[in-house]
């Protein structure tokens, strides 16, 4: 149990007026040495005495004590709590339900479920989390686009004011979409702000990124994507797979953990490029996408994979080979 609000001492200062008490002092002097009342010192030099040997040594005696009353003969009888936590668990319904079913009040069957823990229902396991990295750059690439707005003045998100002129409102300049690829093992990322998230332009940036990872010594055998229609639907993006022996995963729906080193790395980049610096408008905050870039693939040291930068893993470091 923890300290009360508004107690003038905790355990230790308690501790320390009753050794004052103890060593001579009396209540006044002790209470004035550390600023409490004489009924304040008397009252914890009671408490030690009447304490048990094990609370002496514990400290416990020190304690808060529950406020709850050694007595309530208001309290429900416990057949009438037996009977609402029958009906909650056979039934499941709540409170509002309950008092039809048993013929007590509302406030009470809330009291009564509270009491007996019962109050809501038990919560569904959660699957086991299944950390996994494939061994060799190249196994699995993780796909997924990010939305970013675009903006002519600096917004909210750095200034905190929400407020917008008519013009902004009539004329919303749109997003921006950020295709990104990143290597299950190396966590090297490659990625490009385009215009849209269509098939042509998908598959017309997944080839780029399969070879700028081929430029890398990557050479890709899997990609797992979301079921997005431009990665499931489009023609031209399985044509490139096929053609290039590529194998592709499809999440299934609601598991964005399934793809969460891309999930991930998109938290990362808003926090640092996208909201890490203010920018003037989004064409100045795109500029500054390729240092960063360079940036968290080159130095920016990487947790998952011991501290060191995602181009540490990959097969042809920067200016290593010809």
């Amino acid at each position: 149990m923890g300290t009360h609000a508004n107690a003038k001492l905790g355990p230790a200062g308690r501790r320390e007026l009753v050794r004052l008490i103890r060593e001579g002092s009396t209540e006044r002097a002790a209470a004035a040495a550390l600023s409490v009342a004489c009924a304040t010192a008397h009252r914890w030099s009671v408490r030690e005495r009447e304490a048990t040997p094990d609370e002496r040594v514990s400290g416990a005696w020190a304690a808060d004590a529950s406020s709850r009353p050694h007595r309530s003969p208001r309290r429900t009888d416990r057949a009438t709590e037996s009977r609402v936590c029958e009906a909650r668990e056979r039934t499941g319904w709540g409170p509002r339900l309950l008092v039809a079913q048993t013929g007590v009040a509302h406030s009470t069957i809330s009291a009564i479920l509270r009491r007996h823990g019962c109050s809501r229902g038990p919560r569904p396991a959660r699957r086991e989390i299944c950390r996994y990295e494939w061994p060799c750059p190249g196994d699995l690439l993780h796909v997924d686009v990010k939305r970013y707005p675009r903006f002519a003045r600096e917004g909210h998100a750095v200034t905190g004011d929400r407020s917008k002129t008519t013009a902004e409102k009539r004329n919303p300049l749109g997003h921006d979409y950020f295709h990104a690829v990143v290597d299950d093992h190396s966590r090297l990322a490659y990625g490009e702000l385009l215009d849209d998230e269509r098939a042509a332009t998908t598959t017309a940036f997944f080839e780029r990124a399969v070879t700028w990872f081929q430029s890398h010594g990557i050479q890709t055998q899997r990609v797992m994507t979301d079921g997005a229609w431009s990665y499931t639907r489009n023609r031209s993006f399985a044509e490139l797979l096929a053609a290039r022996e590529i194998r592709q995963i499809v999440t299934p729906p609601y598991t964005p953990r399934w793809n969460g080193k891309v999930e991930r790395f998109h938290q990362t980049m808003e926090r640092e490029w996208a909201k890490g610096l203010r920018y003037r408008n989004h064409e100045a905050r795109n500029q500054a996408l390729p240092h960063w870039l360079e940036h968290y693939n080159e130095r920016r040291p990487h947790s998952a994979i011991g501290g060191r930068p995602p181009i540490s893993r990959a097969h042809n470091l920067s200016g290593h080979d010809s």
